[in-house]
């Protein structure tokens, strides 16, 4: 058989593929990863005592703002990078502009406070485990996220990676939200960030390693 007969045979059976296939397989991996990271959340942490009260206060819904707008950020930079013709685009960027936000208003707080209260609104009272939690949190939301990139063709292993840590470490955060009592905005900017941070670093590491196809 000549070559242009055999892919000729081999392609006379192709279908084109659904146009949301990617975000569909993305979504399934995301949200099984959401439900553990929620259902470890109540059993572990627990929701916080006050939240219905916190409920009616506008910095408990920053919060959720924050996590939620880098999510859905993310959720567009995987979907793109999912694909082995697509480097991200200016979604690799604008992934960065609720930190920018979140970092004015934390800035802002902090300098029009009385210095003796400064420390206080950036450390808060459980910097020590924040972090720490949310990285845990989200590593259901990882496995999901990493599930699902595995069943598709992302070529830029190490930034497929790190933007799908970015999308597990915002989800993760956001689960932890309704744990956490901590509301002042130098506080959610240091270390909230800095467990988003963590996952992504973390998942541009296991991109390389996970990722190959």
């Amino acid at each position: 058989m000549k070559t242009d007969d055999l892919i000729a045979a081999l392609s006379a059976d192709l279908a084109p593929v659904p146009r949301r296939a990617v975000g569909r397989t993305l979504a399934i991996g995301l949200a099984a990863g959401v439900t553990i990271s929620g259902a470890l959340m109540l059993m572990w942490l627990g929701l916080r005592p006050d939240l219905m009260p916190a409920m009616a206060t506008g910095m408990f819904w920053m919060k959720l703002a924050y996590a939620l707008s880098i999510a859905a950020l993310g959720f567009v930079l995987v979907d793109r990078l999912a694909r082995p013709d697509d480097d991200g685009g200016a979604w690799r960027w604008l992934i960065f502009a609720p930190l920018a936000v979140m970092i004015a208003m934390g800035l802002y707080r902090y300098f029009s406070a009385p210095e003796t209260a400064r420390m206080a609104l950036v450390m808060g009272d459980s910097w020590r485990v924040c972090a720490r939690n949310i990285l845990l949190l989200a590593a259901p939301a990882l496995v999901g996220a990493f599930w699902s990139l595995r069943a598709l063709a992302p070529t830029r292993l190490a930034l497929a990676g790190a933007a799908a840590g970015t999308l597990a470490g915002a989800a993760g955060t956001f689960v932890y939200a309704f744990h956490c009592t901590e509301s002042a905005a130098p506080f959610v900017a240091v270390w909230y960030t800095l467990g988003i941070g963590a996952v992504s670093l973390l998942g541009a590491l296991l991109g390389r390693l996970l990722l190959r196809w």
